[in-house]
C-alpha cells in the first residue's frame, strides 16, 4: 500500500485529495477543500495565492494527523496564470486571474510585434487572449517595475510545488499552455518571448512530468507533521494530469473530454499537428505526459450554468443542481440552441440575459424558465462537441468511435446521452475525480510504484464504476446540428 496527496486546484475549488493506491486498485479521499480565492482589488481580478498555499496546508496538516504514511505530493491547476517571486521575496507583485479585464484588445497589440502566423509556427497553441505570453506582454506595458523586481516566475501549480519544495521548475504540460514552448525543440521559444521585450533570463527551467523535486522543505515539514515525503512535478497542468487518468484501452478510436468551468476536446498524439488547417480551425498542441500531444479544442464549459446559477441564486430563486438537470430532461427539446463559442458568453455577469439576447437575435424563443436554460445549454453544448469531434476527425484522418468523459461533468446524464445522440460516439463516462486521479497515479509512476502509462489507465478502469450512454441518433439531431452550422459566433 502506497499513499499520495494531490492538491487539486479549479477555478472554483481546490481540495486536498489522500489517493491510496493497493493491490492494482486505486481509491480517494477528500481531506480539505476549500473554494478558490479570487479577489477584486481596485477594479482589477487577482488571485490571493498565499492564502491557497494556507488553505493546502490545512489538508497536509490533515494528512500528519492521520498517522497514513504519505510517500509524496503533488499539484495540478489551471494554466496561464502565473506568480513572480525573487531571492529575496517569495512573491512579487499580486498575481493576476486570467478573466481580468486588462487583456481585453491585448492579440491586436501583440501581432503588431509579433505576426501571428509565426506563433503558430512555433507553438502550435490555441489563440486566447490570456495565453501566458500575452499576459507576459501585458506586463510589459502596464508594470514593468514588477519584472525588474523578480527572478523569475512559475505558473499557479508549480509556484506552489516551489513553496513545498523549494525547488523552481515549471513542468512541460504547464509550459506548453504559455503560448511560448516550442513542442519539437522540447524548450521555450525564446524568439517569441524576445519579441515581445521580456527578459529570457526569467524563464524558469522546465522539467519533465513526473519529475521528482525533492523532500519537502523542512519548515513545511515540521509544520505539517509530514516526513520523508517526496515533492513531485506530475502534470501540473490539470487537464494535463485528467487525459493521463482517461480509462482508455490501447487504440486510435477515442477521444476524450475533460468537462468542468471548461470543455477540453481532444486526442492524444504522438507528435503535434501544425499546418494551415489547425491554425484556421484554432486546435492547440499542449504536451502530456511521457510527451505525448494533448491535440485539442479549449471551449466553454459548464461555465454557462455556473453563471446562470449565480444570478439566479443573487436574485433569490434555488437553484438545486440535479433539480435543474432532472427538470430540464423534460423541457422542451430544441426549442433555442445557442453557439456557445460567442465571445459574449466567455465573460462573468448577466448570463441568463445574454443567452436570452442571443436567442431574440436569431428569431428563437427565449427561454423562460430555469429548466429551458438549461436544456438550451446541454444541447447547446452536445451540438458543439460534436462539429468539434468531426472537425477532430478531418485533421487526425483517425475515425472516432469512443468519447471519454472525465470529470465533474461527467456526472451529467443529460449532457453524456445528448452528446453521444449528436455525436453518434459511445460516450463513456468517467471518473469524476480524473484531474487527482492523474496527479496521483503519476506519482506513483514517478516513484516506481507502476510502470507505465496503460498500467496507470488500466488502474483507473479497475477502481472506478463507468457508465457507457449508446448512442441513439434521430432526424431532428441532424436539424438541429444543420441549424447550429448556421449560428452566428457574435
Amino acid at each position: 500500500m502506497t499513499n499520495y496527496l494531490a492538491c487539486d486546484l479549479g477555478a472554483e475549488s481546490g481540495r486536498v485529495m489522500l489517493g491510496t493506491l493497493d493491490n492494482g486498485k486505486v481509491t480517494l479521499r477528500e481531506l480539505h477543500r476549500f473554494p478558490s480565492p479570487a479577489r477584486r482589488i481596485q477594479g482589477t481580478l487577482r488571485w490571493d495565492v498565499l492564502q491557497i498555499f494556507e488553505e493546502l496546508k490545512i489538508g497536509l496538516r490533515k494528512a500528519g494527523e492521520s498517522g497514513v504514511s504519505i510517500d509524496g505530493v503533488s499539484t495540478d491547476s489551471w494554466g496561464v496564470d502565473y506568480v513572480y517571486f525573487s531571492a529575496n521575496e517569495p512573491q512579487v507583485g499580486i498575481p493576476y486571474h486570467y478573466r481580468d479585464d486588462r487583456l481585453d484588445g491585448v492579440l491586436e497589440r501583440a501581432f503588431a510585434r509579433i505576426p501571428k502566423e509565426k506563433i503558430t509556427e512555433r507553438t502550435g497553441i490555441q489563440f486566447m487572449q490570456f495565453n501566458t505570453l500575452y499576459q507576459l506582454f501585458d506586463d510589459m506595458s502596464r508594470r514593468p517595475e514588477i519584472v525588474a523586481a523578480a527572478d523569475s516566475f512559475l505558473c499557479i501549480a508549480d509556484y506552489l510545488n516551489y513553496l513545498m519544495s523549494g525547488v523552481a521548475k515549471i513542468e512541460a504540460s504547464m509550459a506548453s499552455t504559455m503560448q511560448m514552448y516550442d513542442p519539437h525543440a522540447r524548450t521555450w521559444a525564446t524568439d517569441l518571448v524576445e519579441a515581445i521585450g521580456f527578459p529570457t533570463k526569467l524563464l524558469p527551467e522546465i522539467a519533465a512530468s513526473g519529475s521528482l523535486l525533492g523532500a519537502m522543505e523542512h519548515n513545511l515539514a515540521r509544520e505539517t507533521g509530514l516526513s520523508n515525503v517526496q515533492v513531485i512535478s506530475t502534470c501540473s497542468h490539470d487537464t494535463g494530469a485528467a487525459v493521463a487518468a482517461v480509462p482508455a484501452e490501447a487504440g486510435n478510436d477515442w477521444a476524450y473530454l475533460s468537462s468542468g468551468t471548461w470543455s477540453l476536446l481532444g486526442v492524444e498524439l504522438p507528435s503535434p499537428i501544425i499546418n494551415a488547417k489547425s491554425a484556421a480551425l484554432n486546435y492547440t498542441n499542449e504536451i502530456g505526459y511521457g510527451h505525448t500531444v494533448r491535440f485539442l479544442k479549449n471551449i466553454i464549459g459548464f461555465w454557462l450554468m455556473q453563471e446562470c446559477r449565480r444570478d439566479w441564486e443573487s436574485k433569490g430563486e434555488k437553484c438545486d443542481y440535479d433539480a435543474m438537470v432532472a427538470e430540464a430532461a423534460a423541457a422542451e427539446p430544441f426549442r433555442s440552441i445557442i453557439h456557445p463559442d460567442s465571445p459574449r458568453f466567455a465573460k462573468p455577469g448577466d448570463m441568463p440575459a445574454k443567452i436570452a439576447a442571443y436567442c431574440r437575435e436569431t428569431n428563437q424563443p427565449e427561454p423562460q424558465t430555469q429548466a429551458q436554460y438549461v436544456r438550451c445549454i446541454i444541447e447547446s453544448l452536445a451540438l458543439l462537441y460534436t462539429t468539434t469531434l468531426r472537425a477532430l476527425e478531418d485533421l487526425t484522418g483517425r475515425s472516432i468511435k469512443k468519447l471519454h468523459i472525465v470529470g465533474g461533468g461527467s456526472r451529467n446524464a443529460l449532457l453524456n446521452q445528448a452528446t453521444a445522440d449528436a455525436s453518434g460516439c459511445t460516450v463513456i463516462a468517467g471518473p469524476v475525480e480524473a484531474t487527482a486521479l492523474g496527479n496521483v497515479l503519476i506519482q506513483a509512476l514517478a516513484l516506481g510504484h507502476i510502470d507505465s502509462l496503460q498500467t496507470l489507465r488500466n488502474i483507473v478502469r479497475d477502481s472506478f464504476d463507468i457508465k457507457v450512454f449508446t448512442p441513439q441518433p434521430s432526424p431532428q439531431w441532424q436539424q438541429a446540428l444543420e441549424f447550429f452550422g448556421k449560428l452566428p459566433r457574435n
